[in-house]
């Protein structure tokens, strides 16, 4: 069952166009990343689905709603975790879930029964009667995520669920979206992340300038648009051994900034010469596999967006 249809979906500000007939689909209980950089039209993407921005164009199937036209009936089965944090200080942790869940018009005795699974979930059990200000970044998040379940949705939109957390934190969260996925719950993210769309996503597309530039999973892209293998190679003698070496061994160099990149299908020859320099001081390398984030700054470049 499709949980998300979007088809030809365009938006224009200023005579720029930001969503250029942007095509996807989310399937039942499958975790969706949406990529890009900063002003590839993400967010925009997602206001258009939830019905909060008016399209230009194009078709939004929500939860078998038509949006913008039943965008109400449909939010009623979405949760949404947005970029920042948006509690209200004003209430307790306990408070901000009940507050939140009248929105829906559930009944009180329903939210009263409800409230005290979701804390867990959270691990904000002890927490409850705490005030928001007391809370950690963390805390925050997790509790903005429990709240975005507190209508017991179908689908869930996350827009940037970890930005600003630290790695123990980050990793609480995936661990809480993959307990989601496998309860058959469907996700929309978002994420600047690589590593935590490649551990998350079952499908994802990479977005550039308001179009979709490449869709598939994140093994598919990996293999689809980048070579297997990557060479760092960094220290004072990098550009030399580059000139001298690395482009020839390798399909493909690039030096962004202090560190050439290397890509091959076979690194060997590319390693075994580095290991003849390892001695030398002015010399490092790194060898792994190419992974998400190769494909994303290949895709869309390495310059820096507004």
């Amino acid at each position: 069952m499709t949980q998300l249809r979007v088809e030809n979906l365009r938006k224009s500000y200023d005579g720029r166009e930001v969503v250029a007939g942007v095509n996807f689909a989310l399937a039942h209980g499958e975790c969706f990343g949406l990529l890009g950089p900063n002003g590839a039209g993400k967010t925009t993407t997602l206001r258009l689905t939830l019905g909060l921005t008016q399209p230009d164009g194009g078709r939004i199937t929500l939860l078998d709603h038509e949006v913008p036209a039943h965008a109400r009936e449909a939010r009623g089965r979405v949760g949404v975790v947005p970029q920042l944090d948006n509690l209200d200080p004003d209430f307790t942790v306990r408070e901000n879930l009940l507050v939140y869940g009248r929105y829906f018009d559930l009944p009180r005795a329903a939210l009263e029964a409800r409230i005290p699974e979701l804390l867990d979930y959270a691990q904000l059990g002890t927490r409850a009667d705490a005030r928001i200000q007391t809370l950690s970044g963390g805390m925050k998040r997790r509790l903005t995520l429990a709240r975005a379940l507190i209508n017991d949705p179908d689908l869930l939109f996350l827009d940037e669920p970890t930005t600003g957390l630290d790695p123990q934190a980050r990793h609480v969260i995936w661990e809480r979206l993959r307990q989601l996925t496998l309860r058959g719950k469907t996700l929309l993210l978002t994420t600047h992340f690589m590593e935590e769309a490649e551990r998350l996503c079952h499908r994802l597309a990479i977005m550039d300038h308001g179009r979709i530039i490449a869709i598939g999973t994140p093994r598919e892209l990996i293999a689809a648009h980048i070579e297997p293998e990557v060479v760092e190679v960094y220290g004072d003698g990098a550009d030399a051994w580059s000139a001298a070496a690395g482009k020839q061994l390798a399909e493909r160099c690039e030096k962004p900034g202090e560190t050439v990149f290397c890509y091959t299908r076979d690194a060997h020859a590319l390693v075994a010469n580095l290991a003849h320099h390892d001695a030398r001081t002015d010399i490092r390398y790194l060898h792994r596999r190419a992974n998400l984030e190769d494909v994303f700054l290949k895709l869309t470049g390495r310059d820096l967006r507004d």
